[in-house]
Formats: structure tokens, C-alpha cells, sequence
């Protein structure tokens, strides 16, 4: 389970000539309704914008709006929007502001703050920001805490735990651990690879909440010790994966980027201690079902502090990347480069890089585009077959899923042709490059073959005859004599070969089965709806129940595709 911080990153530093909070900004710019005149002749600024001086020299100005707009400015504009109070006109800000000011640049920056809602329009702006939000391209993040109250009590606490000692007792735990779970790898992989009790499930999942939480905490805590306020904690699926966040937006009005940096790291750092005390704790355990429990915890909190350091997506590690280089939107401009590299190559014309000062912007902008599709596949792959077998409603949001998908690549496809025109890409060559997408599109639909296998269980009666049972949205269809079937034991993280057999009788019947043949749960406390194949076995599995997967041979990927993720629609 992912941790992430929410951050608005803010637009870089503006001069008067530009008169722009939004400079060099591209996620800055929102096209917005054009603000009536009257409240341009005596500007003032909105009820929930804050300006914020720079806590240390040659630092920029900061112009906050509400709790997630935040703009990077120079002093002077800075002063201009301080200004702004609703009894002074275009000639009186002038007079007021001094050189290099005039009223041109004065009109032109508040035409642009007004774009920026900055300014009053006289709407009523909300009090507090709405929990339940939307952040494409695949985010929808809910708020269940505003920290910076509790946070703010804690502060004297923060500042006894702020000092050597303390950091090097949490390195050393950290460091521990990882040594702990290197001499214990049998163990660990035994647990790993075979069925737990639901109790000790309950335990991990327990134990990685609260882990989380100190994670989330830790970023608002020395946010807090630097003076900033975290505005709110919640949960949230990123890339259809559960996650947890905490907006620490308010730390760029940090005068230091090593400072900013320690913010993003924080999470991780605390999970890493939280994971390394567990890991030494299994030093101490006899082998037991707890120690499974803590040894595959242990390592699940480790692997999740790896995942955050990526700088892929907007996870702790590309805030503490982007803070480092001091580059706001590093990402989205990176990605800019890496669509102007790509429309430079299929469709020639000129581009102005968004980031020349950094040599690697195109390929790191490149990987950026690709990696939320494999993070969107990877959910899919993880929960189509859990979604589908719950019926009619599961796999048609599957199928939602993929359409929404389909849609931002459309999209994506369109911005590519659009900034390829904009750079004077010939026509001819835009519709020759479009054609040929297509057609190695529809050859690797019709022509490229994958395997196709159902994935179900096994269970052994009481007369010892073994039967496959697959889900009840699964291709019966499919199902012919003689097919080979692999029989797993199938564990948290890994699985192995346990045993081998082949359908005997491929008319299914509707049975029931335990949980532990389709989940790596230990006991019979649960029974699930499925169809049973009779099998005949050639290698007979140690355990009763286990994992199984049905080879049906090799279809084209179009075929492949429509059984494994339309077909279930209506198969119900």
C-alpha cells in the first residue's frame, strides 16, 4: 500500500515585465471566466489568498490561495497583490509601487492574477476545501483529517526528538532490520510462500495501517517543526490502488530545499524504523504463525518505502527529487519534453524544450508518460478477477475502467498531433505516422498470440478425488478434456508447484468452495459460490486446497482481450 504526500506545486518566480505568477508554469494555467471590470478598476485580493515573505534572503515571495494554489513570485509583484486592498486604482498602484511599474504592466499583471484567482471576483469562496476530490488523470483522494491542530500541540515534543541521538538510533534500526531479514531468508521465504490464517492477515493489515498513519504523521510532523502547516490527511486510490496522503503543500514557503526534502523523506524514514523494530522483533520469536505474521509485515513495510522513493509519479520520492532541483511541475515539464521528443520524431517540426538545463528531462519525461500504464495495468491485472466475480456490477466497472483508460490515451494521442501542427508538423506526414500506429495496432490485435489460462483452485474431497473450481463469471467454454492443469501452494507474495493434472470430465458443475482455494487463506471458515471440473491427477499436492491454473492453448491478443475483460459482462 502506497503513501503519498498531495502537493501543489507552485509556478516559478515571476519578474514585473511578465507580471506572471504563472510563469514557466504549464500546470499553473487554468482557463477561467473572465472577471467583470468593475472589479478591476479598484483590485483587491480574494478572502482566501495569504502573502507570505520569504524566511530567508534572495528566497522568492510566496502567494497562497486557499489550501492547495500556491504561486512563486518576485518581490515586486509580491508588493503589488500586498497592495491590493480595493481603495486604490490603476494610477494610485503606480504611484504607490514606483519604477519599473506603470499602468500597462499593472493592468497585464492583474488581468493575470485575475486568471489565477487571486482576485475578488465577488463570489463567495467556500470556508473549507471539499473532502472528496478528483486528480487526473486516475486519483480520487478523500480527507479524514486536518492535522495541523494536533500537529501544532505536539510541537514541544517534536523539538526534544529533533536531534543526533534520535537519528542515529532510527538508522541503526533501519539498517538492523535489513541485516535481520537477510540471516533469517528461510524463514522469510517460507512465509512467503505459503497460505496464512485469516487472524494473521488481520495483524499485517492492521499493523500497515498504523504504519501509515506514523508515515503520513511524520511528513506533517517536521512540516510542523519547519513552521509550515500539513492541511489534511486522508485516504485515496491512486491508479485504482489504495493509498494514504498528506498535503504538505505548505512546504514551499521552506526557505530551504533541504528542508522541503526532509519533508518528503520523513514518511519513509519513519516506516523504515517501524519495519526495522519489527524485523530485529523476529530474532526473539520462535517459529510460529507470528513470526510468519511480523517477518511478511516487516518486509511489505520496506518493499512500500521502496515503491515511494520511485520518481515515476507523484510519490515522496519525485517531491523530494523536485525539491532537491528546486523545479516545480519537474514532472509535467519533463513529460512535455518527452511528447515534443516523440511528435520531433514521428512528425518532425520545431519544439522548444521545457527544461533545456537538464540533459536527462526527455528520457526521464518518457519513462514518466509510460509508468502510470503499467501501474494502471498492474491494478487492473490485480483486481479484474476479484471485481469480476462479484458479478455483473464488478465487471462492467472493469470495463469502465478500461474505457477511461482508452479515453486519456485518445487524448493523450490528440495533444501529441496538436503540438506536432503547432510546431509546423507537415499534414502528410502527421496522417502517415496516424496510419501506421494503426496498423501496428490492429497486426498486434490480430496476429501477436498469448497464452490464455483460467485462473481458479483446487480441492480434494473426502474420497480423494481432486476438482478444479474456477470462478462462476469464468470460460466454461474454454474447458476441453485433456488439458493440462498446474496445482499451486500459493502464499502472500509467492507460490509454488505443488502438483500437475489434467481435466477429465470438462461438463462443470455448480459447487461450493472453500476461500483457501482461491486466496492464500489457511482454513475452511469461508465457502464461495463456484463451478467445479472433475480432474485426474498425475502429481497429487501435498495440501487439500491450493491455487490452480487451466492452460487453454494460445489465442490473438484481440481474442484474448475480449474473453478476459468483456466476456465476463454478460457471461454472468
Amino acid at each position: 500500500m502506497a503513501q503519498k504526500q498531495a502537493l501543489a506545486e507552485p509556478s516559478d518566480p515571476a519578474s514585473p515585465a511578465t507580471a506572471s505568477p504563472a510563469a514557466a508554469s504549464p500546470a499553473a494555467a487554468r482557463v477561467v471566466p473572465p472577471l467583470d471590470p468593475a472589479y478591476l478598476e479598484r483590485p483587491r485580493i480574494a478572502s482566501d489568498v495569504r502573502v507570505h515573505r520569504p524566511s530567508e534572503e534572495g528566497q522568492p515571495w510566496i502567494i497562497q490561495r486557499g489550501t492547495a494554489g500556491y504561486f512563486r513570485v518576485q518581490p515586486d509583484l509580491a508588493r503589488l497583490v500586498q497592495a491590493l486592498d480595493g481603495t486604490r486604482d490603476h494610477r494610485a498602484l503606480v504611484d504607490l509601487l514606483g519604477a519599473p511599474w506603470t499602468t500597462a504592466d499593472v493592468a497585464k499583471a492583474l488581468h493575470t492574477l485575475a486568471g489565477a484567482r487571486v482576485l475578488d471576483d465577488g463570489a463567495e469562496r467556500p470556508k473549507r476545501d471539499r473532502r472528496l476530490r478528483f486528480v487526473p488523470p486516475l486519483t480520487v483522494q478523500f480527507t479524514v483529517l486536518r492535522p495541523e491542530r494536533l500537529l501544532s500541540r505536539m510541537s514541544p515534543l517534536l523539538a526534544r526528538l529533533a536531534n543526533r541521538g534520535v537519528a542515529v538510533a532510527a538508522l541503526v534500526c533501519a539498517l538492523g532490520g535489513l541485516l535481520a531479514l537477510a540471516l533469517m531468508a528461510p524463514a522469510l521465504t517460507a512465509a512467503l510462500g505459503a497460505p496464512l490464517p485469516l487472524a494473521a492477515y488481520a495483524g499485517i493489515l492492521g499493523g500497515v495501517l498504523a504504519t501509515t498513519a506514523v508515515h503520513e504523521f511524520s511528513h506533517g510532523a517536521l512540516l510542523t517543526y519547519y513552521g509550515g502547516r500539513p492541511s489534511r490527511m486522508g485516504v485515496m486510490l491512486f491508479y485504482l490502488s489504495p493509498a494514504f496522503f498528506c498535503d504538505v503543500s505548505d512546504g514551499w514557503r521552506l526557505g530551504r530545499r533541504e528542508q522541503r526534502v526532509r519533508v518528503a523523506l520523513a514518511g519513509i524514514a519513519a516506516q523504515a524504523v517501524v519495519a526495522g523494530v519489527a524485523a530485529l522483533s523476529c530474532l526473539f520469536l520462535s517459529a510460529s504463525t507470528l513470526r510468519e505474521a511480523v517477518l511478511v509485515f516487516a518486509l511489505a513495510s520496506y518493499v512500500s518505502g521502496l515503491v515511494n522513493l520511485l520518481p515515476l509519479v507523484k510519490l515522496d520520492g519525485y517531491i523530494a527529487l523536485m525539491s532537491h532541483l528546486d523545479l516545480p511541475h519537474l514532472r509535467d515539464r519533463s513529460m512535455t519534453d518527452g511528447r515534443r521528443f516523440l511528435s520531433r520524431l514521428l512528425f518532425g517540426g520545431r519544439y522548444v524544450r521545457e527544461l533545456p538545463e537538464l540533459r536527462w528531462s526527455v528520457p526521464y519525461g518518457l519513462a514518466c508518460l509510460a509508468f502510470p500504464l503499467y501501474l494502471i495495468g498492474s491494478a487492473v491485472a490485480l483486481w479484474a478477477g476479484l471485481l469480476q466475480r462479484i458479478g455483473e456490477f464488478g465487471a462492467a466497472a472493469v470495463c469502465a475502467v478500461l474505457c477511461y483508460v482508452g479515453y486519456r490515451l485518445w487524448r493523450g494521442a490528440r495533444r501529441l498531433v496538436r503540438e506536432a501542427r503547432a510546431a509546423g508538423a507537415p499534414l502528410w506526414r502527421v496522417a502517415l505516422a496516424g496510419t501506421l500506429a494503426a496498423a501496428l495496432v490492429a497486426a498486434a490485435l490480430l496476429l501477436v498470440s498469448v497464452p490464455y489460462r483460467l485462473s481458479g483452485g483446487y480441492v480434494t474431497g473426502s474420497d480423494g478425488r481432486v476438482e478444479l473450481v474456477l470462478p462462476t463469471s469464468a470460460d466454461l467454454g474454454a474447458v476441453r478434456a485433456g488439458e493440462p492443469v498446474a496445482l499451486y501452494r500459493a502464499g502472500v507474495m509467492t507460490r509454488s508447484r505443488s502438483g500437475s493434472a489434467t481435466v477429465q470430465d470438462p461438463h462443470a458443475t455448480s459447487t461450493t468452495a472453500p476461500i483457501s482455494a482461491f486466496t492464500p487463506v489457511s482454513g475452511d471458515l469461508l465457502s464461495l459460490p463456484a463451478s467445479g471440473v472433475r480432474l485426474r491427477v498425475d502429481a497429487a499436492p501435498a495440501d487439500r486446497t491450493g491455487a490452480a491454473v487451466l492452460d487453454t492453448g494460445r489465442r490473438t491478443l484481440a481474442i484474448w482481450c475480449y474473453d478476459t475483460y468483456l466476456a465476463p459482462v454478460w457471461r454472468w
